[in-house]
């Protein structure tokens, strides 16, 4: 016996006055209908109607298990209406991670029109350069710069990570703009001093370019390294040297005039970047209103 199925009859009968009713509505016989009551009695080992040629009403005990089967009955269709909300609604917590100088500069600045669009969603955000592990970590949706040689998650590409060169005012008056690639040699060069994980890490920096002879590819070297993005940026600032740094983070800088953009014939490399989230049938419709948010705001098309 369906127990909640049984239950629902006996409350149509209560409340429409006849089993013959109850029939109609419910599309079955009268004798169907009659069979879930009395099963329901079975089950309970208790009188529910009491039942005459004319007419039917309900047992002392029956009035008492109507107003509790109204009630869980109420209940059973609260939860189907939220388990059908949160399958069309964004709402609930959201884990998310970035890497640091794009979750600073564009990612936070863009999550208050999110927050705006979706107001039952929590945020929360975590931006390091540490590679995490989603599933074990308990993020839903990661932003990470480079390839993905063997991932098990989906990666949806965004517009690639344009990095270019710079120096201050203060250093060009000094030491001079390079003209060629080659002329780094001879500037101290800021450096990024890379994890031991990290692809881009090497024995000897070196800075690729593309200009009108294709790719050039120059050892730099120089009195600082930095394992901060926004370090070498404030060491540039002051005039310590040239810096190679993503556009997002010195486009400001060179807009104001405090850092200048150096070797104009020359392009300097993007790197891939990436949306990240797991494997799911099921997904969430927060996730999915971020992974839309996100690509809409910073996919390839906005390269």
């Amino acid at each position: 016996m369906d127990l909640l199925k049984a239950m629902d009859i006996f409350v149509r009968v209560v409340d429409l006055g006849s089993l013959t009713a109850a029939a109609a509505e419910r599309d079955l016989t009268p004798t169907m209908v009659g069979n879930h009551v009395q099963a329901l009695e079975g089950h309970l080992r208790a009188r529910l109607l009491n039942r005459t040629t004319r007419r039917q009403n309900l047992t002392e005990f029956g009035r008492v298990y109507y107003d509790r089967c109204v009630e869980i009955l109420g209940l059973v269709g609260d939860a189907e209406a939220l388990a059908a909300e949160i399958q069309t609604v964004p709402k609930g917590r959201l884990r998310i991670t970035a890497s640091a100088t794009f979750g600073t500069e564009r990612l936070m600045p863009a999550l208050t029109d999110y927050a705006a669009l979706h107001p039952a969603v929590d945020l929360d955000v975590v931006i390091t350069d540490t590679v995490v592990d989603l599933a074990e970590d308990g993020f839903e949706a990661a932003i990470r710069i480079g390839s993905l040689p063997g991932s098990s998650l989906i990666a949806r590409p965004l517009a690639p990570y344009k990095l270019m060169v710079c120096a201050a005012p203060a250093y060009l008056a000094r030491c001079g703009a390079p003209d060629r690639p080659e002329d780094l040699r001879q500037h101290d060069c800021l450096t990024y001093t890379y994890s031991s994980r990290s692809e881009w890490r090497s024995a000897q920096a070196e800075w690729r370019m593309t200009g009108p002879d294709g790719e050039v590819s120059v050892p730099v070297s120089g009195r600082m390294q930095v394992d901060s993005a926004q370090g070498l940026r404030r060491a540039a600032l002051t005039g310590m040297g040239v810096v190679m740094l993503p556009e997002i983070m010195l486009a400001e800088d060179v807009g104001a005039g405090r850092l200048v953009a150096l070797l104009p014939g020359y392009s300097a490399p993007s790197r891939p970047l990436n949306l990240l989230y797991l494997r799911d049938r099921h997904m969430s419709p927060k996730l999915r209103s971020f992974i839309d948010f996100t690509i809409d705001r910073f996919g390839p098309q906005r390269a």
